[in-house]
């Protein structure tokens, strides 16, 4: 699986992530676990094809004892198995890495 994996992270960042993330309603179906929305713009033909069956979509982010990892995979909130998922292209990879460093840039959490 390819990740994007932040390590070495206190407790106490750790929380303040997680409560951040639940804020903004991204919480999955387990606990640390997160679904982080890939903007409609930088989906490829076929997920905006299948937006309305399979989507929204995510990359998952979980929350582990000192890390936190982001998979780069598109899925869909409404179907677990489509041609539509897939490993995320450069630029939704390259937006949802910005997107996170700027996150715990944000919330002020040291790595």
């Amino acid at each position: 699986m390819r990740t994007y994996l932040l390590e070495d992270i206190y407790e106490t960042d750790l929380k303040k992530i997680s409560n951040a993330l639940t804020e903004l309603e991204f919480t999955g179906g387990l606990d640390d676990l997160f679904y982080i929305p890939v903007p409609n713009e930088l989906l490829q033909d076929e997920q905006k094809e299948h937006l309305n069956e399979c989507g929204p979509y995510f990359m998952a982010l979980e929350i582990t004892e000192s890390a936190i990892s982001v998979e780069l995979l598109v899925r869909g909130r409404n179907k677990l198995r489509c041609s539509c998922v897939c490993y995320a292209t450069k630029e939704q990879r390259n937006h949802m890495l910005d997107y996170i460093d700027k996150f715990i840039d944000d919330l002020d959490v040291s790595l």
